[in-house]
């Protein structure tokens, strides 16, 4: 099977495109290589785009998918957008779905129509699902099946695919109209009886920085906040870590965000650092992140966990595979069916 060509939109650091072309380890594990190659990646954020092209040999594009001639893109075979998801997250009270981020989907509707891709495979957080009673998703969803194409969708957790957290995203996947192919979802690879622990990914409670442990004025803050606030989130080493999200740049002791505790007697908490946060979202260890920490933890908490990706992708590459190998041996039927008993059909059977 040839490689097929992968058009990326809102790329961020490239979480999603490792895993869409794979051959990478994490945790001991290899993702083998997939029948992917990536011709075309963009984003709008420059630290974003800088980390991209630290790490793959395609360069990814500086620039806003809403200034780009559709027309312009190069052919490719498969889109696949990340698309913003502030405006549905439920971390974000003040969300507007209406803003301009919200409806930045409409950019990949509108290439999805000007393009024609067989596939597509967009990921977008669990809230989306849920905002306006599901009236959100249904109008996503409408929009791309009036492009011609059938669509499918599913929540899938992080955990139950070997990744040390418990994060929730729905992807959704598109099929072209008339290929004749039906997506499985991955099958997970683990449950609650078997989930990664996080200290899988942290090596020591004690940072490599002091500047990573709050401050005592930052936990008496915690200590006088509201009893019904979220606070001192400290996270239990043998299960899986809560969520990680782009906010980890500014994380709190009065917030929802996971922190470690290192010390109960003293009181000691602190943040991830930038590597056990990748670790956490699934990036091998040789990813680099030629950034500030503050940029770091913006583009890990916005990625796509390189290995639920390989998962995802991987069970499309197996969908594209029973598709061709059904056309050949129905092409190779028909061709029998042809040439096969030539006297038969001169005999009358009435």
């Amino acid at each position: 099977m040839k490689k097929l060509k992968v058009a990326s939109f809102f790329s961020g650091c490239g979480g999603s495109d490792l895993g869409i072309v794979g051959g990478f380890n994490f945790l001991d594990k290899s993702y083998d290589k997939l029948p992917f190659e990536i011709t075309y990646a963009i984003d709008n954020d420059k630290y974003a785009i800088e980390t991209y092209n630290e790490n793959f040999e395609h360069p990814a594009i500086l620039d806003s998918i809403k200034n780009i001639e559709k027309d312009s893109i190069p052919d490719f075979d498969i889109l696949i957008g990340g698309f913003p998801c502030q405006s549905f997250s439920t971390v974000n009270p003040t969300k507007d779905t209406n803003d301009e981020r919200a409806n930045l989907y409409k950019e990949l509707v509108e290439i999805v129509e000007v393009k024609k891709p067989d596939f597509f495979v967009l990921e977008n957080v669990k809230g989306l699902t849920t905002l306006q009673k599901g009236a959100i998703l249904k109008k996503v969803i409408k929009d791309f099946k009036g492009s011609g194409y059938k669509v499918k969708h599913k929540i899938l957790l992080a955990s139950n695919f070997g990744i040390p957290q418990k994060r929730e995203r729905v992807f959704i996947i598109g099929i072209k109209n008339n290929i004749d192919a039906e997506y499985n979802y991955p099958k997970e690879t683990h449950n609650e009886n078997n989930w990664v622990a996080l200290n899988s990914v942290i090596d020591s409670l004690i940072p490599t920085d002091e500047k990573f442990y709050f401050s005592e004025r930052a936990v008496q803050g915690m200590k006088n906040a509201k009893k019904n606030m979220k606070r001192g989130l400290y996270q239990d080493l043998n299960k899986p870590c809560l969520t990680i999200t782009s906010h980890l740049a500014k994380t709190s002791l009065n917030s929802r965000d996971p922190v470690l505790l290192v010390n109960p007697e003293k009181e000691l908490y602190r943040r991830f650092t930038p590597r056990e946060a990748a670790r956490i979202q699934s990036f091998p260890d040789n990813f680099v992140f030629p950034v500030s920490d503050t940029q770091a933890y913006r583009q890990i908490g916005n990625a796509i966990p390189p290995v639920l990706m390989w998962h995802v992708m991987k069970s499309l590459s197996e969908a594209i595979i029973k598709e061709k190998n059904s056309e050949s041996a129905a092409k190779i039927f028909s061709k029998a069916h042809k040439t096969s008993h030539p006297k038969a059909e001169s005999l009358n059977f009435a």
